[in-house]
């Protein structure tokens, strides 16, 4: 079997992960391009559309919230590059975290956040033996986010915040075994935690109050990746990541002091996402591949500003190969777990469609 039946699909799927999976997780670097044969690039693109609303309690006048959850565009690059028959270099390049929520309907409206960011990581590999590598390297991760919360929700004139742009820097390090006879590979990655101290202006009512640093972790994360050959032309693939959600949170200073300590939004339990799926080669140039993603509902008491508890998705796609260059597209549908936010909003039945598309080279 060739190898390239989970790289493309792997990379691809990785590529289109849903707006709700794993706190404010995008996409992941797809470091199973590290174990590509020779030199390889890619680029991918994906486009997500979720349709997140509840409904109002009566104290809150009933009605619908309408969708408040924006659509999105990622897009991400990755260099692999041999330098001796044991070590090969690699560059990623991709936006990693992300939020979008703006409320148009009911007492919510005008409540809206943004978080976007962009990240670049270098990694090296070492292949020790036939069987076992290891790799490693640096990420470093920059972020900014506004938000914007209604009179409605403070009591009093409308509050902003602007978290200014900072960048900040953390760690890869990961070991795969590997059996080629039959496409057999597992790999244990650990990404470490990245502390932003974003300088971040608060207003109240169009006036300035308060200008401090605000402290917000992005969580360490571990991801057991695995591939098998299972019967001729046919691969068993999948993986198990945990991230240390429970750590982050959003709470500027002028904010808590005005709110008895309060935070504007958090998370309170770690994730961790499962993923399975089959590949298939119908021939020398196609392959299809099919995938199914869990997240088991916490029961937490959800974020205004990420108002869905768990999710499980089902995404199919297909790469086919043209000599050097091989082109995989998917699309994903995901089922968003119900939530209830702490004013009572019940939100129920919410979905998001992906899909995505990328482009490699091998040289």
């Amino acid at each position: 079997m060739k190898h390239t039946l989970t790289a493309g699909a792997a990379t691809l799927l990785l590529s289109t992960t849903i707006a709700s999976a794993g706190g404010i997780d995008r996409s992941g670097n797809p470091y199973g391009v590290l174990f590509e044969d020779g030199n390889f690039a890619q680029i991918a693109f994906s486009s997500v559309t979720p349709d997140v609303s509840g409904d109002y309690p009566a104290m809150l006048l009933g009605g619908s919230t309408d969708n408040m959850a924006e659509s999105y565009f990622n897009s991400g690059f990755a260099l692999k590059y041999g330098i001796t028959p044991q070590i090969d270099l690699a560059l990623f390049i991709n936006q990693p975290f992300g939020a979008n929520a703006n409320y148009t309907g009911g007492v919510y409206t005008g409540l809206a956040a943004e978080w976007s960011s962009t990240q670049v990581a270098a990694l090296a590999k070492y292949k020790a033996t036939e069987s076992i590598s290891v790799y490693g390297g640096i990420r470093a991760v920059q972020s900014k986010a506004t938000i914007a919360i209604p009179p409605a929700l403070t009591g009093g004139p409308e509050y902003t915040a602007i978290a200014e742009t900072d960048t900040q820097v953390g760690y890869v390090v990961g070991a795969a075994y590997e059996m080629p006879a039959i496409a057999l590979r597992v790999s244990l990655t650990y990404e470490s935690a990245i502390t932003h101290e974003l300088n971040t202006p608060e207003a109240s009512g169009g006036m300035v109050f308060q200008e401090n640093a605000t402290e917000i972790e992005l969580p360490q994360s571990v991801a057991l990746d695995f591939q098998s050959g299972i019967a001729k032309d046919t691969l068993l693939f999948g993986s198990i990541r945990w991230a240390e959600w429970s750590v982050w949170e959003v709470r500027p200073d002028g904010y808590a002091a005005a709110n008895a300590g309060d935070r504007i939004t958090g998370i309170d339990s770690d994730v961790t996402t499962y993923r399975i799926g089959l590949g298939r080669r119908i021939n020398d140039a196609l392959s299809v591949f099919g995938r199914v993603t869990y997240e088991a509902d916490t029961g937490d008491e959800a974020s205004r500003l990420a108002p869905t508890d768990g999710s499980t998705s089902i995404g199919i796609g297909g790469t086919y190969t043209m000599d050097a260059v091989k082109f995989t597209g998917g699309i994903e549908y995901a089922m968003l777990g119900d939530a209830t936010d702490p004013s009572g909003v019940a939100f129920k039945d919410n979905t998001a469609i992906g899909i995505g598309l990328s482009i490699g080279y091998s040289f």
